[in-house]
C-alpha cells in the first residue's frame, strides 16, 4: 500500500508543525501529514495507515482545536482540500473540508434560508457536524438532512439526520470515530436581502463581542446549564489574566487568545486554572468545548 500511495500525487509531510494550521497558532509536529483531495485519496491514506499500523487523526479547519505541544503520532489527515459545495434545489451538499462560512454564502446566493446563524462560524463542515456547532440560537443539526462518512476500514456510509444522535456539542461520529466526508443541508427558499441582513447583523455582533483580532480556538467551554461562561470567569476575577503567552480575552472572557507566542501548554494550563477557580468561586464545573488532541511534550 505504501507503493500505491507513492504512485499517487498525495504528498506526505514529515514532522510538520501543526502550529502552521491551528487557529491558536500552537501545536507540536505531526509525524506524517496529508491533505487528501478526493474520497479515493482518503481511502488510499486509510489503507496505508492500516498496513503500516499507524493511528489516524482527522482534523478539519482546526478552528476549535488545541493540539498539544508534543504533537500527533502516526498519520494526521487535514481535510481542507476537500471543499466542494454544491446547490441541488433546496439542498446544499458540502464536503467535509469546506468552510461553514463559505457554505452560508452559497446558501445566500441560492436564496436559501436556515444557515444564517452560522455565517461567522470559522470551522469546517466536518468539524461542525462532529461537534454540532452552533451560535446565536442555531445549531447545524436543525438543517442537516444526512451525513456521508467513511469508516476506518474504508467503507462508505450515509447517516440520516435521526441516526446522528445530535445533542449539545455532540454527534454520533464522536463515538464511532468515523470520518465525515460530506453533509447535506435541507434549507428553505428565502428573501435574499433579508438573508443578507441577518448574516450581516450576526457578523457585526460577533466582531463587536469576540476577540477576532487575536489567534484563538473560539469558545473554550460548553455553556453550563443556567449560566454563561464569560460572566462566571469575570466573577472569578480572571478576565485579562495572562499565563505564558496566553490571555483570557479582555473582550470576551469565554475566549483564550494568543497574545505572545503562546504554547498549547499555556492554553491547557489556563483552561485548568479557569476550571479550578470557577469551581471554587461559583461551584460550577466547566467542561471544555474545544477539542484537545495530541501528546504532551517530553
Amino acid at each position: 500500500m505504501a507503493d500505491k500511495l507513492h504512485a499517487t500525487a498525495i504528498a506526505l509531510l514529515k514532522n510538520e508543525p501543526l502550529s502552521k494550521y491551528t487557529f491558536t497558532e500552537t501545536g507540536g509536529p505531526a509525524d506524517q501529514l496529508a491533505f487528501p483531495r478526493t474520497v479515493a485519496e482518503v481511502k488510499i491514506l486509510l489503507d496505508y495507515a492500516a498496513d503500516e499500523q499507524l493511528p489516524v487523526t482527522i482534523i478539519g479547519n482546526a478552528s476549535n482545536l488545541i493540539v498539544k505541544d508534543g504533537g500527533i503520532r502516526g498519520l494526521t489527515i487535514i481535510l481542507t482540500a476537500m471543499h466542494e459545495i454544491e446547490t441541488v434545489g433546496e439542498r446544499i451538499v458540502a464536503q467535509a473540508g469546506a468552510r461553514l462560512i463559505d457554505t452560508t454564502e452559497v446558501a445566500y446566493e441560492a436564496g436559501l434560508t436556515g444557515l444564517e446563524f452560522a455565517a461567522g462560524i470559522p470551522g469546517s463542515i466536518g468539524g461542525a457536524v462532529f461537534m454540532n456547532a452552533g451560535a446565536y440560537g442555531g445549531e447545524v443539526e436543525t438543517v442537516i438532512e444526512s451525513v456521508d462518512v467513511i469508516t476506518a476500514d474504508g467503507n462508505l456510509k450515509t447517516y440520516q439526520h435521526d441516526e446522528m444522535q445530535f445533542a449539545y456539542r455532540h454527534s454520533l461520529v464522536q463515538d464511532t470515530g468515523e470520518m465525515v466526508l460530506a453533509a447535506t443541508f435541507k434549507l428553505q427558499p428565502g428573501d435574499k436581502p433579508t438573508i443578507r441582513t441577518e448574516m450581516d447583523r450576526l457578523n457585526a455582533l460577533r466582531a463587536a463581542k469576540q476577540p477576532l483580532e487575536y489567534p484563538s480556538c473560539g469558545s473554550v467551554f460548553k455553556r453550563p446549564t443556567g449560566y454563561f461562561v464569560g460572566p462566571l470567569i469575570q466573577k472569578a476575577g480572571l478576565q485579562g489574566h495572562i499565563l505564558g503567552g496566553a490571555q483570557i480575552s479582555t473582550k470576551h472572557a469565554g475566549f483564550i487568545v494568543n497574545i505572545n507566542h503562546a504554547t498549547a501548554t499555556d492554553y491547557l494550563d489556563m483552561i485548568h486554572l479557569i476550571q479550578q477557580t470557577v469551581k471554587a468561586d461559583s461551584n460550577v464545573s466547566l467542561e471544555p468545548e474545544v477539542r484537545i488532541i495530541g501528546e504532551d511534550k517530553r
